[in-house]
């Protein structure tokens, strides 16, 4: 097939995670033999030092015609003056409501040879494996906004069809997974979530099928440390989401393993690590790739509908999470470079032995 995809390599970390995922995507359209072009634009505060502007016109252009979007990370020091009137996440969030791509899929598993990096006794990771689904382009991120000398506000605002969409998304993603679905909400004091868990509860009736239950985002942040395998699709809304996934994160070692799509209603998506920009280690070829390569298994699969080829970048991933190499993030030596190489080399090994076990089936077939 022929794909057109943009990256967005952004800020800190982001070009050099981005490179390792193009450099995945390129090796799969090789093996698989398809046809991907790249176009490389700008965001964040490399496109304000360039343009003056978080989401230059041409970037934004691009992205909407677009099959898929490849984003690195946004913000660093340079920029972070919160009282500066242009910054670099202004960039990110103003890209994710002109594709609106209102459903942010945020996997979290935790792999068996990185469980000793985990906070948590290992007997508590079992079999660990938990989708988020964060509201992504409604909240108090995108509600109105006053600031005077002694007072601020943000308003959080919802309405029915924002929740019951992405909700939805939710239902239908559980529906292929383990059947069970947690709303997440703070339905006890806020205005908006009580709608939400209203609107929840009426979606359930469309899926009798699937086990529903509610928990308050306080409790919800305790539970996910003590009983995160009890869990198997969570969706809430956009800030609940947000601090959710990153404790979460902590669970499978490091943020650098996370994935992420943002996804609307058609086939075009957003996809990007969970981490930051990282400036801490930009530039010295150390930053783990591989939320960005395992991001690159979600365009490939949500975006291109390409599963087979997914499941070789996840299976190559895991390869080297079992055997090595390892970024410095999660005990290891190796840097961006050499863990790209490893799973590049196991794409290879991976198409060999799938095409091997076609072969050996059509003769006995």
């Amino acid at each position: 097939m022929k794909a057109h995809i943009v990256t967005l390599p952004g800020d800190g970390v982001g070009p050099e995670v981005t490179a390792a995922a193009v450099a995945v995507l390129k090796a799969v359209a090789a093996r698989y033999e398809h046809v991907f072009t790249f176009d490389e634009q700008l965001i964040g505060g490399a496109a304000i030092d360039a343009t003056g502007a978080p989401l230059p016109a041409a970037s934004l252009a691009a992205c909407q015609s677009a099959d898929a979007v490849l984003l690195g990370a946004v913000g660093g020091p340079k920029w972070s003056d919160p009282n500066a009137s242009v910054r670099p996440e202004q960039g990110l969030l103003a890209l994710r409501a002109a594709l609106g791509v209102y459903a942010n899929l945020r996997p979290l598993q935790v792999h068996p040879a990185l469980a000793d990096l985990s906070p948590l006794k290992n007997e508590k990771l079992q079999n660990v494996d938990v989708l988020f689904v964060r509201e992504l382009t409604g909240g108090a991120y995108f509600g109105a906004k006053t600031r005077s000398a002694d007072t601020a506000t943000d308003e959080c605002k919802y309405t029915v069809a924002e929740i019951e969409r992405v909700v939805r998304r939710a239902f239908e993603l559980a529906c292929g997974r383990r059947h069970h679905v947690t709303s997440v909400d703070k339905a006890n004091v806020l205005e908006t979530s009580r709608l939400w868990r209203s609107t929840v509860q009426r979606i359930a009736a469309d899926y009798p099928d699937i086990k529903v239950e509610h928990q308050l985002v306080d409790s919800m942040a305790m539970l996910l440390l003590t009983q995160p395998n009890r869990y198997d699709v969570v969706v809430t809304e956009n800030l609940f989401g947000d601090i959710l996934t990153d404790e979460a994160a902590a669970l499978a070692g490091s943020l650098g393993l996370l994935p992420s799509a943002s996804l609307g209603d058609g086939k075009a998506g957003l996809y990007e690590p969970i981490h930051g920009s990282a400036p801490d280690i930009a530039g010295q070829g150390v930053a783990n790739p591989v939320g960005a390569i395992l991001s690159t298994a979600l365009l490939l699969r949500h975006s291109l509908g390409l599963e087979v080829e997914a499941v070789a970048v996840e299976t190559a991933v895991d390869q080297v999470l079992r055997h090595g190499p390892h970024t410095r993030d999660i005990g290891g030596s190796a840097g961006t470079a050499a863990v790209c190489d490893a799973v590049l080399a196991a794409i290879e090994q991976h198409a060999d032995s799938a095409s091997t076990f076609l072969c050996g089936a059509r003769a006995c077939g």
